[in-house]
């Protein structure tokens, strides 16, 4: 029986075309990147890279190239190889599918089986991206052209690379505390939360943080694992509980716990020195009665 997963947010832009399939045969069902954001992050690359050239072609000027135009142009062409080509491919290797572009547009590239681009997946794209992709050969339209054909969205740099690029995460988006669903605040209040440890409930808020990215069957799929794998450790909900409600109730009653357990802030303004500890333990009341406090450094003032 499947469980209702509706949230209240539309995904309808989310196509079952747009699933990617893992190593294990897992179907991710990411939403593909679409051809506006990875346009725009492929202008901020651009200006990267435009500066950068401009920085070095400077640099070049101001040392001078030692009066001769044959290594004047070597160092032109290297400058445009390296940048051009070097910044996409260093980038997307080393920040796991990333530039600087893509990162701001909540972009990454990854492989056809959703795993991790390695450096040779980074180099074919950066390099038929040169060639080919980039505006001064084709003016973009052989990138633009595959993008818009294509179930995917590859460009001919991503056909080659055997590659495609995911919408990793919204644009400006973060992610709030989980409220409580108020039918279920009463049954959250009498859970043992012992067993739900802190890898669970990474999962459990990554999962309600990034629903909207999973089309309506892997959101239902994981939404119905992580719930059950939860409700096996706190005891069954109220019967009719949707599994998102479940997720969402637990996350908040243990933050709400964190908090309540919590010291309270310190303000200045409302402190109060801490009052030294009476050191005479005599027999003798009166006698400590008479006995000065020790000083804030522990010791008895002279008498």
């Amino acid at each position: 029986m499947k469980t209702s997963t509706s949230i209240g947010h539309d995904t309808s832009q989310v196509q079952p075309d747009d699933q990617v399939i893992i190593g294990e045969a897992v179907a991710v069902d990411l939403r593909l990147a679409g051809v506006g954001s990875r346009g725009i992050a492929a202008l901020i690359d651009l200006a990267i890279v435009t500066a950068a050239q401009l920085g070095l072609l400077f640099a070049i000027l101001l040392l001078g190239p030692g009066g001769s135009i044959a290594t004047f142009l070597t160092l032109l062409v290297v400058i445009e190889v390296g940048v051009v080509l070097g910044y996409p491919v260093a980038m997307e290797t080393l920040w796991r599918g990333r530039t600087l572009g893509k990162a701001v547009m909540g972009l990454r590239v990854v492989r056809d089986d959703g795993g991790p681009i390695r450096f040779r997946h980074a180099f074919f794209r950066g390099l038929v991206g040169v060639v080919l992709d980039k505006p001064g050969i084709s003016y973009a339209l052989l990138a633009l052209i595959p993008m818009l054909a294509s179930s995917r969205k590859k460009r001919l740099g991503d056909f080659a690379a055997g590659t495609l690029v995911l919408q990793d995460r919204v644009p400006g988006g973060f992610d709030a505390p989980v409220a409580m669903p108020p039918p279920l605040a009463g049954w959250a209040a009498t859970l043992d939360l012992s067993g739900v440890d802190d890898a669970l409930a990474l999962r459990m808020r990554q999962y309600l943080s990034r629903a909207l990215q999973f089309t309506p069957d892997a959101r239902a799929t994981l939404e119905q694992q992580i719930a059950t794998e939860v409700t096996n450790r706190v005891g069954p909900p109220p019967p009719g509980t949707p599994n998102w409600a479940v997720l969402a109730a637990v996350l908040a009653e243990r933050r709400r716990r964190a908090m309540t357990a919590s010291p309270p802030p310190w303000h200045p303004q409302q402190a109060t020195p801490a009052q030294p500890a009476w050191p005479y333990q005599g027999p003798d009341p009166a006698a400590a009665a008479t006995t000065a406090p020790p000083t804030p450094d522990g010791y008895l003032p002279p008498g």
